[in-house]
């Protein structure tokens, strides 16, 4: 009977017990990204205003039960170089293009260097040792009048870092 009650305390223990902030070893935990793209859509050069676009960045962990796994989300420049100006490509001719962390479109999403930031969150474990997704926005903005647009499909590839601890 005693060790009976020692088990219900000790689970008991586990369900009402603070996450614990802990070094996510490979052994402990693991986080996975996906993502969906952001898609401008049919672009007219003589609009006056912008043209935006979200897609996401979605993000799921598993490891140790109770676990608090602390994150952040950078994602690269593309093929500009620049947080300050990326850049859309067709061959040779491009259009202008920024990624945003909120719908204002205030702060640029890159890896916290050039003026952009990068997006933190945290998930806890659960008894199993999962977390629900989280799913961060990424807000997409093409500046209108670019008149020297020209016909045809612009894209530009983004890498997204995971960084957990």
């Amino acid at each position: 009977m005693t060790r009976l009650l020692l088990l219900a305390c000790l689970l008991l223990s586990l369900l009402y017990a603070p996450p614990a902030r802990a070094l996510c070893l490979p052994v402990a935990c693991s986080c996975t990204t996906s993502t969906t793209n952001v898609a401008f859509g049919s672009y007219n050069p003589f609009a006056f205003g912008n043209t935006d676009s979200a897609g996401s960045v979605r993000v799921s962990c598993g490891g140790v039960a109770g676990l608090l796994i602390p994150f952040n989300i950078a994602i690269s420049t593309g093929s500009s170089g620049s947080f300050a100006g990326r850049t859309l490509k067709n061959g040779s001719r491009t259009l202008a293009y920024n990624l945003y962390t909120g719908a204002s479109y205030a702060t640029v999403w890159g890896d916290g260097t050039g003026g952009s930031q990068t997006v933190a969150g945290s998930v806890t474990l659960d008894l199993l040792g999962l977390s629900p997704a989280q799913t961060f926005t990424v807000y997409g903005r093409l500046p209108g009048r670019q008149l020297t647009a020209a016909p045809g499909s612009y894209a530009d590839t983004i890498n997204v870092t995971l960084t957990y601890y």
